[in-house]
């Protein structure tokens, strides 16, 4: 694997006091060679500046997932919004950053605050160069990143917090700097760090945001590969090349499924060992233990269970907060844990051996055609939630 970093990020928004829509909006996207994330700032506050700044994350994001570069997207962007002609200020203001996996970042900014990027607690100056375009003034910056960097970038109501409440003259930009460095660290993940500044705006606030203040973090992550054998393969001669690409993982080794663990088992000459731990109130059954492995789970039963779980963290952060958090310790709750705590690229390895029993259900939820299906509604989910996810058949 080539990746030198793969990404953690979180954002999260404070609505202005009496609204029920905030004006900020933040889009990502991820790919094969990328991570983008985009965060736009509308003119005002609720609807309308909810409208304007949707509609500009979406359209930057959207062509720079398209291929299109980062100077022709922000040239038909700068042409696109038009100007307020009573306060002489964009519509929605910017900011746009593109984490290469080789460690190489594209950061563009349009009227927000300067992002912050911070290596080992001290703050890394960023190479900015001035651009007009459309007679807008645009910062563009190309830089490299390391493991452990972080950079955050936030709407100007971070900077607003506490003016004419806690602070005379609104939070400035080096104080942000001064309180990251004093209560983040490269310790933290990029929700951490969210948490963290957004809970102190708020104080400055005295919890009755006077705008709308976004907070954005991305952290580099030492690009690590968690692999999945799912299913038996196709051809048994093929059985040892999979469980050796199984064992070339850089990160976690995971086995789903009773046969997928015989043939792993047999190759590595350990015994399966049966969680002695059975509780009575899972819906699914037991984990199971390979020495060598780091997780071994049933099969498809466990892995709806993750479908289903993984569908609810994506509309519910909430949900998602808890499920992390939890102490349950059943084979569904384990995957996903692993998925989203432990791994940063995820690669399904899945068997396409027909079991003769499921031949005359087709429709069966176990039958090879609803195993695949199964596997590419969860990578679909993982990816929502920001996670490369690769599918190999065998």
């Amino acid at each position: 694997m080539k990746d030198k970093i793969h990404i953690d990020a979180w954002n999260s928004s404070l609505n202005k006091k009496n609204e029920e829509l905030c004006g900020d909006n933040v889009v990502s996207k991820i790919n094969d060679e990328s991570f983008i994330m985009v965060l736009a700032d509308g003119l005002g506050s609720g609807v309308k500046a909810n409208i304007l700044s949707t509609l500009t994350s979406t359209i930057i994001s959207e062509m720079i997932f398209e291929g299109a570069s980062l100077s022709e997207t922000v040239e038909t962007v700068a042409k696109t919004l038009p100007v307020c002609q009573e306060r002489h200020v964009a519509y929605s203001t910017f900011s746009i950053i593109q984490v290469f996996y080789d460690g190489h970042v594209k950061l563009i900014e349009y009227d927000n605050p300067l992002a912050i990027f911070i290596r080992d607690g001290m703050i890394m100056k960023i190479d900015r160069q001035e651009r007009i375009y459309n007679e807008k003034k645009i910062y563009e910056a190309s830089f490299n990143v390391l493991p452990n960097d972080y950079i955050t970038f936030f709407s100007d109501g971070i900077i607003h917090a506490g003016v004419g409440q806690t602070l005379n003259f609104g939070w400035q930009h080096e104080e942000v700097e001064k309180f990251l460095q004093q209560y983040t660290s490269n310790t933290d993940s990029a929700k951490e760090i969210v948490r963290i500044l957004l809970a102190n705006v708020n104080y400055l606030y005295d919890g009755k945001p006077g705008d709308d203040s976004t907070v954005a973090c991305i952290k580099m992550l030492e690009a690590k590969e968690t692999i999945v054998m799912v299913g038996p393969p196709s051809h048994k001669e093929d059985d040892n090349r999979v469980v050796e690409r199984l064992l070339s993982a850089s990160g976690l080794k995971i086995c789903c499924g009773g046969t997928t663990s015989t043939i792993v088992s047999r190759y590595l000459n350990k015994p399966i060992e049966t969680d002695p731990l059975i509780d009575f109130t899972s819906d699914v059954p037991p984990k199971g233990y390979i020495e060598g492995i780091d997780l071994v789970t049933e099969g498809v039963l466990t892995l709806q269970k993750v479908n289903r779980y993984l569908g609810k963290c994506v509309e519910d952060n909430a949900f998602l907060d808890n499920l992390l958090q939890s102490d349950q310790t059943d084979g569904a709750t384990c995957l996903i844990k692993a998925f989203l705590l432990s791994s940063t690229m995820i690669t399904f390895m899945v068997g396409l051996s027909d079991n003769p029993a499921h031949e005359a259900i087709a429709y069966s939820t176990i039958s090879l055609n609803a195993k695949i299906q199964l596997i590419k509604d969860m990578a679909l989910k993982l990816k929502k939630l920001r996670k490369i996810v690769n599918i190999e058949m065998y």
